[in-house]
């Protein structure tokens, strides 16, 4: 019926919407539809963006979410099209306080006629902290038909599911907290369901610290591999000068294989200076790469000295 995702870090907005896509095209279900994204821009502006058909593609279209680039705080809730105006409603803020964001209907009135997502960010406000003001909010009747997400302005995330709806079996739920960022995940009634959760949380880190970045790359094309006690790339100021590998196999007329693999060290003048985060699969010739199945290109990180 629903997925809401709240974002911490550099380009929080765009990895929200990164890891809807990834449950976009995964998934079936209720997807695809509507779109609500509030956002605390870089002035502390409380911005909102919404769409009601299109999903993730339709709301990255907009004009105005050019203006949420710089932003570090977002939430978004999506599901099926058609979903009551404002679409706010779903995804409430306060810049002096954080953003809320949940599934199934978190705005909608419990008991107290309040709604559990005003209620949380209410509690907030006074001083609670996201696990406490959600836990507040849920914990008074059981069958509210809500899950909550809430994200105050530290960039501390709490999810929760009510009684009634943590008894679903069609649930999911993910949370990562790292260096700088930080996400959550929860869905319903949106299939296959065991892992979509875990799947949108990895497409948030990768949007925002992609694993695969290298702020050096070079070619493997025309390098030699010398015999050595262990892989290694050899960089210098010009960048890639070879490489060190060790077994005969490298040095044999024809061979192929990995020369340096994710992970090994990048060396200069003998001391290790960084790591290989992008590896190629070369073609080789008596020793020297003559060719690649794929990109050519060798990508390393560079490490402070110890």
């Amino acid at each position: 019926m629903t997925v809401g995702i709240a974002v911490y870090g550099p380009g929080a907005a765009r990895a929200a919407l990164a890891g809807l896509e990834a449950v976009e095209a995964v998934g079936r279900g209720a997807i695809g539809g509507f779109v609500s994204l509030s956002v605390l821009l870089e002035d502390g502006t409380l911005f909102d963006l919404g769409t009601q058909r299109g999903g993730a593609q339709a709301l990255l279209a907009l004009p105005g979410f050019a203006r949420t680039r710089g932003a570090r705080h977002a939430v978004l809730m999506s599901s099926g099209p058609d979903r009551p105006d404002p679409l706010s409603q779903f995804t409430p803020g306060d810049p002096a306080v954080g953003l809320l964001t949940g599934h199934r209907l978190p705005n909608m009135a419990g008991p107290d006629g309040h709604p559990p997502n005003l209620v949380a960010l209410t509690a907030m406000g006074a001083g609670a902290s996201p696990s406490v003001a959600i836990e507040t909010a849920l914990s008074a009747d059981p069958e509210l038909d809500a899950g909550l997400i809430a994200m105050n302005l530290a960039g501390d995330i709490a999810l929760l599911n009510s009684a009634s709806v943590g008894a679903r079996d069609d649930i999911g739920a993910a949370h990562f907290t790292g260096d700088g960022i930080a996400a959550a995940v929860l869905h319903n009634t949106i299939f296959p369901h065991h892992a979509l959760a875990d799947l949108a949380v990895s497409a948030i880190r990768d949007s925002m610290a992609p694993g695969d970045a290298a702020p050096n790359l070079g070619t493997a094309l025309g390098q030699r591999v010398h015999p050595g006690p262990c892989r290694a790339l050899l960089v210098g100021s010009g960048g890639i000068e070879g490489f060190e590998a060790p077994g005969a196999q490298w040095q044999r007329p024809e061979w192929e294989g990995c020369p340096v693999r994710r992970g090994d060290p990048a060396m200069a003048g003998g001391e290790v200076v960084g790591r290989v985060v992008a590896e190629a699969y070369c073609i080789l010739r008596d020793g020297t790469v003559t060719g690649t199945r794929g990109s050519d290109a060798i990508g390393w990180t560079e490490e402070e000295p110890a």
